[in-house]
């Protein structure tokens, strides 16, 4: 569903981004809790953990923006607080730490930003984003990585002409099964593929970041 938006909100973008934003560049840093979704959790808030994030994204205009972020998150989790009974009887928890480097497309539902009357632009907006990116975790020694699709929802305030306070949660899909360690591996018994039985962690965060860059209101160039 939210693939769907995303496409919708990709293709409307010419359309709709007629708000040119005043600075090219803003840079930040966020803090949150992580959740994990596994074999050894039927639930992301089962057991919290601790995210950091840092990021840069590069805005074309006021209703979107594209984001590079390097980001870790503390994942945990308990086989003996779920209802399910695994094979065997067994009990596993595991706790591990993800490290993160995706890109993303952010789409915002209102022009963003403060400016002259006559742009219209609003000093917050609900926003989507969605992208790529690749992840490594390590758990009891061992280590593995596997590509992402990160996903989610936000919002963003202005708080200043140049500072921003950011509101998001993400959902993030790991294309392998290994996050929270081997021993966790294909517990109940289903093998897994690139596509289903994989592990999901999540990012519920805020961060403030600062614009650069700014654009030159007489000069008539192309970024």
């Amino acid at each position: 569903m939210l693939a769907a938006v995303a496409a919708f909100a990709v293709a409307a973008a010419p359309h709709t981004s007629a708000q040119e934003a005043p600075y090219r560049f803003d840079a930040g840093a966020g803090i949150g809790l992580s959740g994990y979704l596994g074999e050894a959790s039927s639930s992301i808030f089962s057991h919290p953990g601790f995210t950091a994030e840092a990021g840069m994204r590069y805005i074309p205009n006021a209703r979107m923006a594209f984001r590079g972020a390097l980001s870790l998150q503390s994942l945990s989790g308990n086989t003996a607080d779920m209802a399910n009974v695994l094979p065997d009887m067994a009990a596993y928890e595991f706790s591990s730490t993800v490290y993160a480097l995706d890109v993303r497309y952010e789409f915002n539902f209102l022009p963003y930003g403060i400016g002259e009357t006559y742009k219209r632009l609003r000093r917050w907006t609900p926003y989507i984003t969605l992208g790529v990116g690749v992840c490594m975790s390590s758990s009891g020694g061992s280590t593995a990585a596997a590509p992402t699709l990160p996903m989610g929802v936000g919002v963003k305030v202005k708080l200043r002409k140049r500072l921003n306070l950011t509101a998001e949660f993400s959902m993030i899909k790991a294309f392998g099964d290994k996050l929270d360690g081997d021993r966790l591996h294909d517990l109940n018994q289903i093998k897994t593929e690139f596509y289903k039985s994989t592990d999901w962690y999540s990012r519920l965060s805020i961060a403030l970041s600062y614009e650069f860059g700014e654009r030159c209101a007489t000069c008539h160039y192309v970024d």
